[in-house]
């Protein structure tokens, strides 16, 4: 049996857990696969656009195990009573074949990206950052402020959509968690004095959410909103003037802030900083850029991270049990049941 968790399993796990221990432990096993970044066999996702959206799979290996998740990106779905982004992932034995875990990934993709932002900002932001400016209220912005409250003592969050009732949301989800929230009324507003700057927008589009005299000295920001083609938030001259770091460059020159800019712009993968062959942040007053838009590698981590923690459990049987494996036909039509459909 493979096993699985799935949607409500999930949720029992973080309500169980706290999200805080599990943003903490898929860090861990982030870092700790960024560090064996050879290690991996890595490819740029597969992507099938649409005008209203895209579809992907995301596969990475290493000599052990192999994973890949679908998932989508549809911005207009919240019209319809859908979610934006929903996904599915699996982790399989590499020398056998064999699925081990499938799982949703909705909720753990929002986790991993939250970790991955996190462990960037490790290594990018200034080490006395206190506040954070979240630019855009989605589904991913709880999750992106609990984690760089526990990881960075980010105190206060000023939070800014231009859908009043998102922000409401989020505030109504953040309330209690020791984080002064502050409500700002425009972008300027909730950038100015911000240690970092998190833009998290879903539509494709060509957008300018940051423009260059909205971005102050010391700043980092952390663009997680444009992942695909045709789908960016800063304004170009901002990604030209910062130090830009990516997860997979081959990856974030199509989908990232970087299709802006000449294919031989500087670029640092995290992975370098983190194994300290290339330096991070070097001076209190230059500007950081997480040019993230997702990388498969962050998929793996979260999923063999889930598999650890959710233990045993409810399985699917997605792989025929047979007495003898090489007689596939005869595991589903018995001589016995063949010849009693005969009679």
């Amino acid at each position: 049996m493979t096993r699985y968790v799935g949607a409500a399993e999930m949720a029992d796990l973080l309500r169980r857990e706290g999200p805080e221990p599990i943003l903490r432990r898929i860090m861990a096993c982030l870092r700790a696969d960024f560090l064996r970044w050879p290690e991996f066999d890595l490819a740029p996702r597969l992507a099938s656009h649409s005008a209203g959206g895209v579809i992907e799979l995301m596969p990475i290996a290493d000599a052990q195990l192999y994973a890949f998740k679908f998932v989508n990106g549809h911005p207009g779905n919240t019209r319809l009573g859908k979610q934006t982004v929903v996904a599915f992932g699996l982790l399989a034995d590499v020398a056998t074949g064999y699925p081990l875990l499938i799982c949703e990934m909705s909720v753990l993709t929002a986790l991993r990206t939250a970790a991955t932002s996190a462990l960037a900002a490790s290594v990018l932001a200034r080490p006395d950052s206190r506040s954070m400016a979240l630019i855009g209220t989605g589904a991913q912005a709880e999750f992106q402020a609990i984690a760089f409250q526990r990881t960075h003592g980010i105190g206060e969050i000023r939070l800014y959509d231009i859908d009043p009732a998102a922000v409401a949301k989020a505030r109504a989800n953040l309330e209690g968690r020791g984080l002064r929230l502050i409500c700002a009324g425009s972008i300027a507003e909730a950038v100015a004095g911000a240690d970092i700057v998190t833009t998290a927008t879903a539509d494709k589009a060509r957008a300018t959410i940051l423009t260059p005299g909205l971005v102050e000295p010391g700043q980092h920001l952390n663009a997680i909103g444009g992942d695909c083609p045709g789908k960016t938030e800063l304004h170009p001259k901002i990604v030209a003037s910062a130090r830009t770091f990516v997860e997979y460059e081959p990856q974030t020159r199509v989908e990232g802030e970087l299709q802006q800019m000449p294919t031989d712009h500087p670029v640092t993968e995290l992975w370098r900083v983190l194994r300290g062959d290339a330096p991070g942040r070097v001076s209190r007053d230059e500007i950081t850029l997480f040019d993230s838009v997702g990388f498969a590698l962050e998929d793996f981590s979260a999923l063999r991270c889930l598999w650890e923690i959710a233990g045993s459990g409810p399985g699917l049987d997605l792989v025929p049990e047979t007495e003898d494996p090489k007689d596939l036909f005869g595991s589903v039509f018995s001589r016995g049941q063949t010849l009693e459909r005969a009679a």
